[in-house]
């Protein structure tokens, strides 16, 4: 079992948990995830690790309420326990020094997105980032992005923070100015299928983390399983980064919403039991 030590509420949906986990601490690298299960009776669903801190042997968490697990793990407060966290688990991204990064990241994806620019700023390269979401309220990490980054640029839907457009927009106006030689998108699949396209149009290469339906994140279960340049692939182990350009985002999408019916009854249920 894993000790929360520190717990606080981003905005009104979004968490973040700080968690002992000494091992995972040691060995994380930037795009690595853990497999979480807050109860004995919950199900497994899986985070990426968005901070680690090996003397103090803690890993950063952060999720958003959507279904049943996510809410069970947002009612855990400092000094209660998770049941368990396996990993680090997935392969950790290739750092190095490309010359300038474009990193978009949107909604919770900032938070795997976050040790990423931190990496790539360490390795010597100039790295502007783009944050977007529907409102100001729901903008993450700007404050420790705009400390790591060469520049932070905030697109917001209703235009309540930062400019109002797209994340594409923003993505697109850096592009155009300046020669990009790597991006990284990370956020809803709908967002990172848009942000694929407008990479393309400039021949950006381009990475994308996708975080899917999951159960044992080791490849065995097959339910993380998507296809991209044309062959199957298991984000668990194969992943979870992968060709932003070559990934079928249209089935991404479609297999998202499988379960949406099951999602649904099982979340009202756990609504009525704890009413």
């Amino acid at each position: 079992m894993n000790k929360i030590i520190k717990k606080e509420f981003l905005s009104e949906q979004v968490f973040r948990m700080v968690v002992s986990a000494p091992r995972i601490a040691l060995r994380r690298k930037p795009g690595h995830f853990v497999i979480v299960r807050p109860t004995a009776e919950g199900e497994r669903i899986p985070l990426t690790i968005s901070d680690a801190d090996p003397k103090e042997g803690t890993i950063t968490l952060i999720a958003q309420k959507v279904g049943v697990t996510t809410h069970k793990l947002a009612s855990l407060n400092e000094g209660d326990y998770v049941q368990d966290i396996v990993g680090p688990l997935g392969n950790a991204t290739n750092i190095r020094k490309v010359g300038t990064v474009l990193c978009a990241g949107g909604g919770v994806g900032v938070a795997p997105l976050y040790p990423i620019v931190d990496g790539m700023k360490k390795a010597g390269n100039r790295v502007i980032t783009v944050l977007a979401a529907r409102n100001k309220d729901l903008i993450l990490y700007e404050k420790e992005m705009r400390a790591i980054s060469d520049e932070v640029i905030v697109m917001t839907d209703d235009g309540s923070s930062g400019r109002k457009g797209l994340v594409t927009q923003g993505m697109e106006e850096v592009i155009q100015r300046e020669h990009v030689d790597e991006a990284v998108v990370i956020g809803p699949a709908i967002m990172m299928k848009f942000a694929a396209l407008t990479t393309a149009k400039y021949n950006i290469p381009t990475l994308a983390s996708l975080n899917t339906i999951m159960v044992d994140g080791t490849g065995m279960c097959g339910a993380c399983r998507w296809t991209v340049g044309g062959k199957t692939r298991f984000v668990c182990v194969d992943g979870p980064e992968f060709d932003a350009h070559q990934i079928d985002f249209d089935e991404i999408l479609k297999r998202l919403g499988a379960y949406k019916e099951e999602e649904r009854k099982a979340f009202e249920a756990y609504q009525q039991k704890n009413a």
